[in-house]
């Protein structure tokens, strides 16, 4: 194990490496750029064998992820914003065909107006296009997430894309120390990819042709058993990883301080690291409060959120997007989940840092005073749009 300075960008294309990728294919978009040009540089230089692969769009990357991967190679490709929505109708093609692709999404806010501040609406628009989606709270999460999400991508009853997210600037662009396992101890833990392509060089056949109403709903429903067996592989990978690097497995929600608490608030990508912070601030003035870290989206853990619920009155769940369905994506489906449970928590959506906006001590402060107080908000409260002024806290 060496420690390294990376950026989250770094961070990601050196996991790529040791992954072993042997098909590369991409488009620049800011603020993904530095993934692929540290992975072109990586293939000129003989440290990864296999073809880097420039093309003229990302729906075309993907595309050519896809040849690749049917003919049982693996492979990676990395995007953002506008460019992970150009690959929308691959998307669909890549789970539809059980490729396990892996992807790189720098989240950063959707046009118009344009924008390059991190935003999640990019990656959490493409969850019903049956990707594994991950989110990552620092470099260091980043890294290990890509090597987790190959292992699990590529397991025989899995065989899904998988996508790790990670924040715009807030991670891609920012140096972190980062843990790099030695090779030798990646390719125990992941080795090369198993016959699983579906084509061959030397027998031309045709992939995802035609097929009627009938069989159709055989290949959605394959497709949904897969999603529905991830969570029992990752608890597997993470359980193996953890072993070889000494990184204890989180799981798809990571809780702190949750034990005794009375409010929790949940959270996804880097807002986490703030909030745990005054998580502890808050603990020491004898308020009883914790975190629940959202690292998977989909499949969505729904059964942890529900373990959750049976012990805290109050759960607040923090989204960087809004898909305009009364409160946050991430909040609709905690309360989905939550849905037929008995004794359900009051659930409070709080829209924060949309469009890269700062989310600081004082906003989570704010948030936390609004979950603790007794007068319950609207379906969802746009903490950007709030005064600044701080409420005070619950008594």
């Amino acid at each position: 194990m060496t420690r390294e300075l990376l950026s989250g960008n770094h961070a990601q294309a050196r996991a790529v490496r040791l992954a072993r990728a042997q098909v590369v294919a991409a488009y620049p978009i800011t603020p993904q750029t530095t993934i692929v040009e540290a992975l072109a540089e990586d293939f000129a230089a003989g440290r990864l064998a296999g073809r880097y692969i420039p093309v003229e769009s990302e729906h075309s990357a993907l595309q050519t992820c896809l040849s690749a991967s049917a003919l049982g190679a693996r492979t990676y490709t990395a995007t953002s914003s506008q460019g992970l929505l150009l690959m929308h109708e691959l998307l669909h093609w890549a789970s539809g065909l059980r490729a396990p692709i892996v992807m790189g999404v720098v989240d950063r806010a959707v046009a118009p107006p344009w924008s390059i501040g991190a935003d999640h609406t990019d990656a959490i628009s493409q969850r019903d296009t049956g990707w594994i989606q991950f989110f990552a709270e620092s470099n260091q999460e980043v890294l290990d997430t890509v090597l987790v999400a190959y292992r699990v991508a590529e397991d025989i009853g899995i065989r899904l894309p998988a996508m790790i997210a990670e924040d715009a600037f807030f991670l891609s662009h920012t140096y972190e120390p980062v843990d790099v396992p030695e090779p030798d101890v990646v390719d125990r833990f992941l080795p090369a990819r198993g016959p699983t392509g579906t084509l061959a060089v030397d027998r031309p056949e045709r992939l995802g042709s035609f097929t009627g109403p009938v069989e159709w709903v055989e290949f959605r429903r394959a497709v949904a058993k897969a999603m529905e067996a991830v969570p029992a592989v990752l608890a597997a990978a993470e359980a193996d990883y953890g072993r070889a690097t000494g990184r204890p497995p989180e799981g798809p929600v990571a809780l702190y301080r949750t034990d005794d608490a009375e409010a929790v608030l949940v959270t996804v990508g880097t807002i986490s690291t703030t909030a745990r912070a005054i998580v502890d601030e808050l603990r020491a003035s004898g308020k009883r409060v914790g975190l629940a870290k959202l690292r998977m989206f989909r499949p969505f853990p729904a059964e942890a959120f529900r373990a959750l619920a049976a012990s805290v009155d109050r759960i607040g769940v923090v989204d960087r997007a809004y898909t305009f369905g009364g409160r946050g994506p991430v909040a609709g489906e905690v309360a989905a989940a939550l849905y037929g449970s008995d004794g359900r928590p009051r659930l409070e959506s709080y829209l924060a840092g949309i469009g890269g906006r700062d989310v600081g001590p004082a906003e989570i402060r704010r948030m936390f005073a609004l979950l603790l107080s007794d007068a319950a908000g609207p379906s969802a409260r746009w903490i950007d749009l709030e005064p600044a002024e701080e409420v005070a806290t619950h008594g």
